[in-house]
Formats: structure tokens, sequence, C-alpha cells
């Protein structure tokens, strides 16, 4: 069988007839999937490598396809090998929002993100069938990453039938919760190194492969308790009202949920996506070999700390967690 290199430069070589052209590696991420630019006298061009059967490209492009007619701004597809995982798409640029964003500009620029949301959630199939349930099975499934990986494998910790019980009772109140909520298209990993200023003031989407049909706070949360960049409170809280507002106004929200309703919904679904996030970024560690995501687990486990201290029903997990998981995580960083 060939190699990765020599498929790849099979694939551009009948993209790029006679024209010479040079690769870069740019970057992976949290997935198999590796980027590559292609540059040519003309002008640079974007290669994404996502080896099957580990990713799915006909996904990627379903998705695309689906993206692009809601009127968001998503690379552009050029040229495909779906059976070989290779896509070449429009080069976007280098600029992601995160750097970008500081007290002064924040607020704006997470704005301009929100309104992008509304074209996310039109979206309840592609033409490769209808999204996946983002459902109480696939709520409790990710949950479990934490304590495999977070909890087990990076921590080295043993739970007792009580400790078990804690983390269960959390989980159960969580996947109950997210279900209460209207249910719509969900990009499911929106944040700050997903989304990309262009030169014309917009925002570009990328890495939105994974969309599902789901909660409706979930993509809002993902922005504005973003993993990588964190925010007072009060601004976020303030731009999440704004969110509840909109969604009213729009009538996806019903008048009857309250906006303290809306507000426990949002930490819920944040403290869910940040118990998910710990096992993730220990599994990308340990299972992966890739230790970029290490510096951002205590920034995440203080959103968990923070939303399971600010909830009764969670005060004890919160317990737990200051007494067997701060030592042992603070003294690494």
């Amino acid at each position: 069988m060939s190699s990765r290199s020599d498929l790849i430069a099979l694939f551009l070589q009948q993209y790029f007839t006679n024209e010479p052209y040079s690769l870069t590696a740019i970057s992976g991420d949290a997935s198999f999937r590796r980027y590559f630019r292609v540059s040519t006298a003309r002008q640079t061009y974007v290669l994404m490598d996502a080896p099957v059967p580990q990713e799915d490209c006909g996904r990627f492009v379903a998705t695309q396809q689906s993206l692009a007619v809601a009127g968001l701004l998503v690379p552009q597809l050029l040229a495909k090998e779906l059976d070989q995982g290779l896509l070449l798409l429009s080069d976007l640029g280098d600029q992601l929002l995160q750097p970008l964003l500081n007290e002064q500009t924040a607020v704006d620029w997470y704005r301009q993100a929100l309104a992008l949301l509304p074209k996310i959630r039109s979206i309840a199939a592609t033409s490769a069938g209808p999204l996946p349930e983002f459902d109480q099975a696939f709520v409790l499934r990710e949950l479990m990453i934490c304590p495999e990986w977070f909890l087990g494998t990076h921590l080295q910790l043993e739970l007792s039938e009580q400790d078990w019980a804690l983390w269960q009772q959390a989980f159960s109140l969580l996947s109950d919760a997210a279900m209460q909520q209207p249910k719509a298209g969900m990009h499911r990993d929106y944040h700050s190194r997903n989304l990309m200023p262009q030169a014309d003031g917009q925002l570009a989407v990328i890495d939105f492969q994974d969309i599902v049909l789901g909660p409706v706070s979930y993509d809002a949360v993902s922005l504005l308790k973003d993993c990588y960049v964190k925010w007072p409170p009060a601004l976020v809280q303030q731009l999440a009202i704004e969110f509840y507002q909109q969604l009213q106004q729009r009538g996806e929200l019903s008048s009857e949920v309250s906006e303290q309703t809306f507000l426990r919904w949002f930490d819920w679904m944040g403290l869910q996506r940040h118990i998910k996030v710990l096992g993730i970024f220990s599994r990308l560690y340990h299972r992966d070999n890739k230790a970029g995501y290490l510096p951002d687990l205590p920034r995440v486990l203080g959103y968990v700390l923070e939303c399971c201290q600010r909830y009764p029903e969670f005060q004890p997990l919160a317990l737990w967690l200051e007494q067997h998981v701060v030592p042992l995580l603070a003294p690494e960083y």
C-alpha cells in the first residue's frame, strides 16, 4: 500500500496539473486530522488529511454544504477523495479569534459570534441524513470520559462505591437537565479557536463536522465559557441573558421559560461540557500523545468547581473535588 505522503502527492497532482506547489504543515487538532497549506505561484489552499476509518470526510463535506447554504462563511470545498480521506479547501488564513480577544474587544466579538448561531440552529439534516441526536445516552457517554481518563488514567484515582454514587447522581441531574431544553442544530465545539476573523470583518466557522441536534444553549456555553480563555462571570451572565432574550424574540424559546431557568440550563450545560473536556484533554495526552491541552486542565476544572459551588445539587461534588482532585492537579502546573 502507498504511504500517506504518496497518496497526498497523487491527490494534489490531479488538481494542480503541471502547476508546481509546495506543502507546509499547519497544524493538527484534537482528532486524527492534519492540515497543510498548499502554496502555488497564484494562491494558497488548505489540504485536510483525515485518514479513514478514524475520520469521516463524507460527513465533513455534507456539513460544509449545509452550513454554506445556511449563509455561514466556511471553507470552500475544491476537490475531494473521500475513500482516502483527503480534501482540498479554500484558505481562510491563520487568524483565530482567540488572540484578538481582550477586555475591550470581547463583547463585540462575542455578540457577532452569537449572531451566527441561528444559522447553525436552522440545520436539522444534511445530505447525509438527519443530524445525530445529542440525546440522554449521548450526554452520559460524554460524561463517562471524565472518570475513565481524567480521574482514573490521569490522576490515578480509584473511586469508592460512595464516590462513584456521587458522580452518578451528578451525571443523572445533568443529563435530565439537558433533555429539558429545546433542540436545534448544534456545532458542538463553538469557541474562539474555531472562529476565524476575515479581512472584511466576517467570522468564518471551522471544525464543524461533529454537528448534532442538541440543547439550544450548548453552543453559547461553549463560546462564553471557553476552555481556552476565561472571562468574569458577570460578563458571561450578561451575554447569556442577551442570548436568552434573542431566543425568546425569535420564538425559539417559550415565554414560559424564565431567565432563572435558562441560566440554570446554561450553567448546567457548561458543567456537562467541562466535565467531558477534563476527560477529553486527558485522553488526548495519554492515548494520542498530545500534551498541548494539559495546561488548560486547571482552567476547565475551575469552571467545574465554580458551577458546582453555585448550585446546592452539586455542592457535595464540589467538596469531593476540592478534597481529592485540586491537591493533585494544582502542583502539576
